[in-house]
């Protein structure tokens, strides 16, 4: 299965999120998955391709041309993909990727996850969509979500969509019971035909 994950590349950050998405690398790869990631080499992003090659993991980074001029693209990547902007990268990601996981992360983070979150919601896609996280980061944002349904802004829905775990190896057990492989589009088809 291919898994995502979004993640920080903060350099500020407490090493506690850096040893996170070390374990996330390891036992991702020992699962014999292959990772999807933002493709650089920086904190947490940095952290997790790492730990998965360490493991003997595949990994697949994809990153927009303006990050690889200001971070360091992880040229060790199995597979790297440069797109020319940020939404081309989002793009590539969700077309790689059988399941979502979101580790503790910064405003980058937030987008990507609303991003799954919403299309989910929509019945866009059926992919598991978990969030990591054992120290409570994100509590704010279960606690907006929930008054905003409360206040009628939300179906309650938005809670079937996505998995809230602390625990690594609950995040792999929710990740892993409800994927199902991508399945290659008609254009992807074609092309390894002609």
């Amino acid at each position: 299965m291919n898994i995502c994950v979004f993640c920080a590349s903060s350099r500020h950050i407490d090493d506690k999120y850096l040893r996170l998405a070390a374990e996330v690398g390891g036992e991702l790869a020992r699962r014999g998955h292959t990772l999807v990631s933002g493709g650089a080499t920086v904190s947490c992003m940095g952290e997790i391709t790492r730990a998965a090659r360490a493991a003997g993991g595949r990994t697949i980074g994809v990153i927009p041309q303006v990050l690889v001029d200001i971070e360091v693209a992880d040229e060790d990547s199995d597979e790297l993909i440069v797109t020319a902007d940020m939404r081309e990268r989002k793009g590539h990601m969700d077309a790689r990727s059988d399941a979502f996981l979101v580790l503790p992360g910064g405003i980058g983070t937030l987008e990507e996850l609303f991003e799954m979150w919403t299309a989910r919601v929509l019945g866009i896609h059926d992919r598991p969509l978990v969030i990591l996280d054992p120290w409570g980061l994100y509590q704010p944002l279960r606690d907006l979500v929930t008054g905003m349904y409360d206040a009628g802004f939300c179906r309650a829905d938005v809670f079937d969509a996505i998995s809230w775990t602390t625990t690594v190896e609950e995040a792999f057990a929710r990740l892993e019971a409800r994927a199902q492989p991508v399945r290659p589009s008609v254009e992807e088809l074609s092309e390894a035909a002609d």
